[in-house]
């Protein structure tokens, strides 16, 4: 009996990477927000205003965020596991027991988070110390990817790490690479923190003007990590920069920027989404770099097309679903919360 070939994708490789951008993009504004929130909340109870009910809002909604980081980053995970297979369960073997101790870390993470919420019912300042706590669990899961998604691109590392152990202890020995590209997502989470945080201190000229600066300050700090981080590319940077890619990357630049400026002039809406399209284009650019550090080891287009039009349909549908839920209890949230 021959076994089924598996060997094809269900979709067009376009609309796979397509879904993949999009859905990634969604991931990393739940987990941005996440992040930067947690870094935001804990280091605010350490100011003066740690009183102030922005602090308690912004924890409130921490243990939703940590939920929508975690369903939102599904489905990019799969998409990328179908296209890119042989380079990403090799990478993920290649250090299995720290990718297997990802799930109780981040139940831990979850719990520190609901009991940070939970006390900040009484004051901001007596949450903060479990959002303290649930950081280094998040620091964990955060290297770690970036880890094992920088060590994908290179299958011949893969390879001579195998040989050496299948101990499943190994880490990226590139530390330096994978270190900034940990650091640019860190920051960037960072701004999108202090953009949020921003909006729920509009009211108060003050703190505004103080999470407006950091917002700026992060932004700067964060495109810097990210020329640093695609200097040390080398070979995929020029690559990159001979193609469209040029043009994309300078596009994200600009719509952080733009976003800035917006914030600065208090034109909210219109900053989030300019904000939103800023990390759909830096999506757009990470993609292009797998793709040139893969180039000659590894094409996505020799995949054969076998598309399954009523799984990708199921999948649009429920993406459409939850996006609405989300945006949904959103509005509940802001609607309902006090105000002091």
């Amino acid at each position: 009996m021959n076994l089924p070939d598996s060997n094809f994708l269900s979709a067009p490789l376009w609309l796979i990477t397509g879904l993949h951008i999009l859905t990634l993009s969604m991931h990393f504004a739940a987990m941005n927000f996440m992040l930067g929130g947690i870094l935001v909340a804990a280091a605010g109870t350490r100011t003066r205003h740690r009183d102030h009910p922005m602090f308690r809002r912004l924890m409130a909604l921490l243990p939703s965020a940590m939920a929508a980081t975690v369903t939102l980053g599904v489905a990019p995970l799969l998409f990328l596991q179908l296209v890119y297979p042989h380079q990403l369960y090799p990478a993920a073997i290649v250090s299995g027991w720290f990718w297997l101790l990802v799930i109780p870390v981040v139940i831990l993470a979850y719990y520190f988070l609901y009991a940070g919420s939970f006390g900040s019912k009484t004051s901001a300042r007596s949450g903060a110390g479990f959002l303290w706590a649930a950081l280094p669990c998040l620091v964990y899961v955060s290297l770690l990817y970036s880890s094992v998604f920088s060590l994908a691109e290179r299958p011949d590392l893969i390879l001579r790490l195998y040989r050496q152990s299948q101990s499943g202890l190994l880490g990226n020995p590139e530390v330096g690479y994978s270190l900034l590209r940990w650091l640019h997502m860190v920051l960037g989470a960072a701004a999108v923190g202090s953009f949020f945080a921003s909006l729920l201190a509009k009211d108060d000229p003050e703190l505004f003007h103080v999470f407006r600066k950091i917002y700026g300050w992060a932004i700067g700090i964060a495109s810097a990590a990210g020329l640093a981080y695609l200097i040390s590319l080398r070979e995929a940077m020029s690559g990159l920069l001979r193609g469209t890619g040029a043009w994309v990357l300078a596009a994200g630049i600009l719509a952080s920027l733009g976003s800035l400026y917006l914030l600065w002039h208090r034109r909210f809406v219109l900053s989030a989404v300019i904000l939103s399209a800023s990390l759909v284009l830096m999506v757009t650019t990470r993609h292009q770099l797998r793709l040139w550090q893969l180039r000659g080891q590894f094409d996505p287009a020799s995949w054969r097309i076998a598309p399954q039009w009523a799984a990708i349909a199921l999948f649009a549908a429920f993406l459409a679903i939850a996006a609405a839920a989300i945006v949904t209890m959103l509005r509940l949230f802001y609607r309902h919360q006090p105000h002091s």
